[in-house]
């Protein structure tokens, strides 16, 4: 073969690379339905994050790896003229562990005292991207009449992958997402 059809093979092999990749990474996870409510006590967030499983997670989460969901929530008061001030931050945690043995995903949720037990994978997956009835702060600690920001994250632990696995850059691109910061701003 000469060696010029060397080389448009060789490109031809790095465009295709570069095509996939574009695919595989197109993937994006982003918060949605971001609530703000309050019970007769306390600030209360909801929020959802889409986007964050993709296949390859799946079949590592399904042979056994463990992953970890780490969501950041921050309240300001906003403050005219002045940096805002944050009043209020809360880090939780969502872990998921398949047991192949027993067939059942075992979510944990930082949050919550008890570990949630479920076959159903699609179940699971539910449980890792819900935030539901967080509590952030007593509504005593707030001023009445004042502008507030609430700032929400989302991202996959890393330190989740195998030990090993930290320094191949290609397979913790596939496992890597982080959301941009959600931001609601409301006057309690």
């Amino acid at each position: 073969m000469p060696a010029g059809s060397n080389r448009k093979i060789v490109i031809l092999l790095l465009v295709l690379t570069l095509l996939t990749g574009q695919a595989v990474f197109a993937q994006e996870a982003r918060l949605t339905d971001v609530i703000v409510t309050n019970t007769r006590d306390d600030l209360l967030v909801y929020l959802t994050v889409e986007g964050a499983f993709t296949k390859e997670m799946e079949t590592a989460i399904k042979s056994g790896v463990a992953a970890t969901f780490s969501f950041f929530v921050n309240l300001y008061r906003n403050r005219n003229w002045w940096l805002d001030k944050k009043i209020a931050e809360r880090a939780i945690t969502h872990t998921i562990k398949y047991d192949n043995l027993k067939k059942k995903y075992q979510i944990q949720r930082s949050w919550e005292a008890e570990p949630h037990i479920t076959q159903s994978f699609s179940e699971a997956k539910k449980l890792m991207t819900e935030v539901d009835s967080l509590t952030l702060i007593p509504l005593a600690e707030l001023q009445k009449g004042t502008a507030y920001q609430i700032q929400a994250k989302a991202e996959l632990s890393k330190r989740t992958l195998p030990l090993k696995l930290h320094y191949v850059i290609f397979f913790m691109s596939l496992w890597d997402f982080e959301t941009d910061w959600y931001s609601i701003y409301f006057v309690y």
